[in-house]
């Protein structure tokens, strides 16, 4: 993997001038007592003249002119708030980032900025634009119901430009909302920019603009029947299924310390961010720690990505006509030419697997997106997460280490870590949410013995109706069942199947049991074979509720039994209910196992339907 020559940067060479150059041509600064006030409020009357349009119909903004007319106000402004002391911006601008319901983030921000450490001020930029995303996500609320998901869309809205004006739109697109702008979000959280490549003022800039649209909405607010409200944080409620490595500890630290160094999959201009990254797992800021790795990630696998499928150009930073080479495109099947991508095949179907649970399932916890956008409450942050991160990073870190088989073969820790992915199924994909639901009606039905019955010392009253007869009828019938379902099984599993032993209750749960311990890969399936499992999923979830609602109706009317408290003709419902259950639960049982089976053969067939298919069983 290892490239022929040492990367400078990762920005191409029109987005580097852009960002590391343009807005510091002008040596002269700006008058900032026409900027901000000494009281702190910004005078956005004298900051928008410095935007320039295009000469063209639309009278788009010519962002590169913008920049460099900017670039001295936000000299400016940064030379003003590193004359500040924290207790002084906290004074002079806190009361107007209340707007964002996140005031000391932004306080974090500025002692970032007077730190002078450039991996800090890159973090904060990141936590800033999140923070803000989410923050104006919350205004355009005020107005329509529908809150564009992409930042710049939302910077480009109508909507916010009726609340703050869209010459003040127009300057926060400058710095966030165009791939032909400064684009400092999508620069840092997908990895391009290198620590020192931002410069400190611009997040000085965008810091004073934050506090200025607060002053905007102050006035704004008020005039409108609808007020401002924060929406809930995401909440990451999937960590238990997520749990496949062992917890990180100090001795893991140390081994991702020493393969950083090693390891091809680092760009090197980026090692300070990895250093970053693991100093603030060992500090137990697990949020710091996900924000700084998860970009790095996403630039290794660019780098493994190039390298395979031959497409160097594909490193830097794209132009604003072509798309950036992001998570999408690297773990897709196809390229844009349609040709095979061979990232997957390079990293092995588990490590592919695991990173689709953790980035892109619909149904996982897609910790990318819940960061960037601003989604999750940084100061809750859990440790599993980051601990998963981490172990993903030791994992990629050790793949693409020219030392790293003799290492694992020594150390136990990584030998521990890097066996974890070796049997690894996708715990968010539709089969794996359906295998999961499958489990749970496993559970549910084997509490069905559970269910309390009148005792010896409570004889039942005869409640006129005989339950062998619908059974009698019915054996034939699930004879039949059994039968079916052992012929169609047997093709794709390995061991013989007895007839009259499978058509116990508990025989059949133990064998749907063993057959969703098979791994599965289920990388690019089908569609039809997603149809399929949808149609499943639906018919396993009532199932479940049906189990539940039951075992649920038996318990309350048992404790009603006890008390007494039963009309004569609720007591026989009662007992019929519970001879019901002695006729329901093998039926129960056997639906399991068919939707067990179905799924094993759904795959099978999608699977000789197409060669390509990537979607298999191993038992």
């Amino acid at each position: 993997m290892a490239t022929l020559e040492p990367i400078n940067t990762c920005l191409s060479v029109q987005v580097h001038h852009m960002v590391c150059s343009l807005g510091l041509e002008k040596v002269d600064s700006a008058d900032l007592e026409r900027i901000v006030t000494v009281s702190g409020q910004v005078c956005w009357e004298a900051i928008t003249p410095y935007l320039r349009t295009l000469d063209t119909e639309d009278q788009g903004l010519n962002y590169v002119e913008s920049v460099r007319l900017l670039g001295p106000v936000c000299k400016s402004v940064h030379s003003h708030l590193l004359s500040l002391s924290t207790k002084q911006f906290r004074d002079q601008y806190g009361l107007w980032f209340r707007w964002t319901d996140n005031t000391e983030l932004f306080v974090e921000v500025f002692e970032a900025i007077r730190s002078s450490q450039h991996t800090a001020t890159a973090l904060s930029l990141m936590k800033l634009t999140a923070c803000l995303e989410r923050a104006l996500g919350d205004v355009f609320l005020i107005i329509d119901k529908d809150c564009p998901f992409l930042l710049r869309d939302l910077l480009a809205s109508q909507e916010l430009a009726t609340v703050f004006g869209q010459s003040v739109m127009n300057v926060l697109r400058v710095f966030l909302g165009s791939p032909r702008s400064l684009n400092l979000r999508n620069i840092l959280w997908h990895g391009f920019a290198a620590p020192s490549e931002i410069p400190p003022m611009y997040t000085s800039m965008l810091l004073l603009l934050t506090a200025g649209l607060g002053q905007i909405l102050k006035g704004a607010v008020p005039h409108r029947t609808s007020t401002l409200l924060h929406r809930p944080y995401f909440k990451l409620t999937q960590l238990e299924e997520l749990a496949v490595f062992p917890d990180i500890n100090e001795e893991a630290i140390a081994v991702a310390e020493d393969f950083v160094g090693k390891s091809d999959f680092v760009v090197k201009i980026m090692l300070p961010y990895w250093r970053e990254a693991l100093a603030a797992y060992r500090n137990q800021r697990y949020a710091d720690c996900v924000i700084f790795l998860l970009p790095q990630l996403e630039m290794g696998l660019r780098n493994l990505f190039t390298t395979v499928n031959n497409c160097p150009n594909r490193l830097l930073t794209a132009e604003s006509t072509t798309l950036y080479t992001t998570f999408d495109e690297m773990l897709a099947k196809y390229l844009d030419n349609d040709d095979i991508n061979q990232l997957p095949p390079a990293l092995g179907d588990p490590i592919m697997e695991i990173l689709w649970d953790l980035l892109n399932h619909q149904e996982g916890p897609r910790i990318r997106d819940h960061l960037s956008h601003g989604e999750l409450d940084l100061n809750a942050f859990p440790k599993e997460m980051a601990s998963h991160v981490v172990a993903l990073a030791v994992v990629l870190l050790h793949h693409c280490c020219r030392e790293g088989n003799g290492v694992a073969t020594e150390n136990e820790c990584l030998r521990t870590i890097i066996g974890s992915t070796h049997s690894y199924c996708s715990r968010f994909h539709p089969i794996g949410r359906l295998k999961q639901q499958l489990r749970r009606c496993v559970g549910s039905l084997q509490k069905w013995d559970e269910i309390p019955k009148p005792t010896l010392g409570q004889p039942p009253e005869r409640s006129g109706s005989d339950h062998s007869g619908p059974t009698a009828q019915t054996g034939c019938l699930m004879d039949k069942l059994v039968s079916n379902l052992i012929n169609r099984l047997q093709p794709v599993y390995n061991e013989e199947l007895s007839l009259s032993q499978h058509l116990l209750t508990e025989a059949q749960l133990h064998l749907v049991t063993k057959l969703l311990a098979g791994h599965t890969c289920t990388l690019y399936c089908p569609r039809a074979t997603l149809e399929a499992v949808a149609l499943l999923r639906k018919i396993a979830s009532q199932c479940l509720t049906v189990s539940e609602q039951i075992m649920s109706s038996a318990a309350s009317r048992h404790q009603q039994w006890l008390s007494k408290s039963l009309r004569s003709r609720q007591r026989q419902n009662y007992l019929r209910m519970l001879g019901s259950i002695q006729y329901l639960h093998p039926v129960f049982s056997l639906l399991t196992l068919l939707i067990t089976v179905e799924l094993l053969n759904v795959q099978i067939t999608s699977k000789n339907a197409s060669s390509e298919c990537h979607c298999y069983l191993k038992f």
